[in-house]
């Protein structure tokens, strides 16, 4: 029995050292999986991000009506959370492995390679994204020109600079692998989830929100659309707070994340997220630009047919 645990151990650390931790071609060992409480950090801190702060606003300036978003949100982000559980968590549990592994075994390399140069030009645009956004919450203290709603292009050398920092040091903390992204996550998710909530009681305050009937009365019907953008309806809510992160669930680039849980319960951790970044965060950073709206500087822009900024990160 000692010599059968003693030979496990070394075929573990053996795994660990060829893989470099992170078991990329085997599945992981039970040495190395991780309990709930990693993915509830990890998953609150991703999905309460930056970027919240661009996509709130996105719901006022499509003229969203209080019941679509508020009824909307809560209905896309649980089938989001449900595909999550009953799908990528399931997957990756039964099976640990990564899904690129998944399709090479299935479909052999060079379909592998394409998929591969294909997700990782999708994901070279989300991260871009994330990292604009996060770069106009650093700016400010640099006093940078932030990007408007219809720039396609750098608007200075400030924010390409600022950009390509904390691209930097993103790209330095994935590339330590899961364990450092967990830990990354589970210091800077709270401070995160924080700030959010500060930025919506603030908002309230300043619209003169007391009750629901004050919110109702501000939001109600929603409005027409900002120039250049279209009307949303509940649906187009429903299924955008579903989708959002379609690649990861409905997709399963999460099964490299879940295929780290002790159980495929560890699935609903992604709640955290959900409702914590993708329902109230957007809601807050919704409410927040509501309140730059009323700004002169916003209905200047809103006479000359243009859209206001969104409030920066």
């Amino acid at each position: 029995m000692a010599d059968d645990t003693q030979l496990n151990s070394i075929n573990e650390n053996d795994i660990d050292i060829n893989s470099g931790g992170e078991f990329e071609r085997t599945p992981v060992p039970e040495s190395n999986l991780k309990s709930w409480k990693h993915f509830l950090g990890m998953y609150a801190g991703e999905h309460a991000a930056g970027t919240e702060f661009m996509i709130g606003p996105l719901f006022l300036t499509a003229g969203v009506s209080a019941f679509d978003l508020i009824i909307g949100l809560l209905i896309g982000n649980l089938l989001a959370v449900l595909s999550w559980r009953f799908l990528t968590a399931e997957i990756a549990v039964k099976y640990r492995l990564t899904l690129y592994y998944h399709l090479e075994k299935i479909s052999g390399k060079k379909l592998v390679i394409g998929y591969n140069l294909a997700n990782g030009l999708l994901f070279c645009f989300l991260a871009g994204a994330m990292i604009t956004v996060s770069a106009t919450a650093v700016g400010i203290p640099f006093d940078m020109e932030m990007p408007k709603l219809t720039d396609t292009m750098p608007n200075s050398i400030t924010w390409v600079v600022i950009v390509i920092g904390i691209g930097a040091v993103i790209s330095l903390i994935a590339a330590k692998g899961f364990n450092t992204v967990a830990k990354a996550a589970n210091w800077m998710s709270p401070i995160i989830v924080l700030a959010f909530l500060a930025s919506g009681i603030i908002a309230l305050q300043q619209l003169g929100v007391k009750n629901i009937s004050d919110f109702w009365a501000i939001w109600g019907e929603g409005s027409e659309p900002f120039p250049s953008q279209i009307k949303f309806t509940f649906w187009h809510v429903v299924f955008w707070s579903w989708f959002a992160n379609a690649a990861m669930h409905i997709g399963m680039s999460d099964l490299s994340v879940f295929r780290f849980a002790k159980s495929k319960k560890s699935g609903w951790t992604t709640a955290a997220g959900m409702y914590v970044g993708h329902y109230m965060a957007w809601i807050a950073a919704a409410l927040l630009y509501a309140v730059y709206l009323k700004t002169p500087e916003a209905q200047m822009m809103l006479s000359n047919g243009n859209a206001p900024t969104v409030a920066p990160g």
